[in-house]
């Protein structure tokens, strides 16, 4: 076995582990999921058939990842952040059938206690701050607080928060230069020429 699992958590049969992974304490890991190399699963985590998982993706202490829930590489999920994947729920109608999935992109972070209602996607290298509600889709690099979450503004893909105002901004941990329009924030890699 070319992956780490504790003696106290479960992984069943039938579900895909990639290398370098660690599953920690009291976890599950259910028939047809499929997580990638170099995870990292805190003690309680629940993952669900049919979830996907990518590579170096870090699940903090009890956090369900339920059906219909993808994480792209480089996800981070912070302490009991929460995924759903019904709309409706009602404990006496079967709603297995009616799985609305929820896509988060590669380099997202969830903050701790963050609620996630299902049927959208979270952009690539977004930030949703500890506890917020998120119940639409969240764009790339934004970053989103509150009950229902709303953007307060744009996060480079390193962590640090970007004083976007409109011109070319550069972040001032890692180079990347980022520019505004339309309501959507791109990166500039002025050291390679590309966008």
């Amino acid at each position: 076995m070319d992956y780490f699992v504790h003696q106290s958590a479960y992984v069943d049969e039938g579900a895909r582990i990639g290398k370098g992974t660690k599953i920690w304490h009291f976890c599950h890991v259910m028939p047809g999921a499929e997580i990638g190399e170099r995870c990292n699963l805190g003690q309680n985590v629940v993952v669900m058939p049919g979830t996907h998982i990518g590579n170096n993706v870090k699940i903090q202490n009890n956090v369900s990842i339920y059906e219909g829930v993808t994480l792209e590489d480089d996800v981070f999920c912070g302490p009991s952040c929460v995924f759903t994947n019904v709309l409706t729920p009602r404990s006496h109608v079967s709603r297995k059938n009616e799985y609305s999935p929820t896509l988060v992109r590669r380099g997202a972070t969830i903050g701790a206690n963050a609620t996630i209602v299902c049927g959208g996607t979270i952009g690539e290298y977004a930030f949703v701050g500890a506890g917020a509600v998120v119940a639409s889709d969240v764009p790339a690099y934004g970053l989103m607080v509150g009950v229902p979450a709303r953007r307060v503004g744009w996060m480079c893909q390193c962590g640090e928060r970007l004083p976007v105002d409109g011109s070319p901004v550069t972040c001032g941990r890692c180079g990347w230069e980022y520019e505004e329009k339309n309501g959507r924030l791109s990166p500039i890699d002025r050291r390679s020429g590309s966008r």
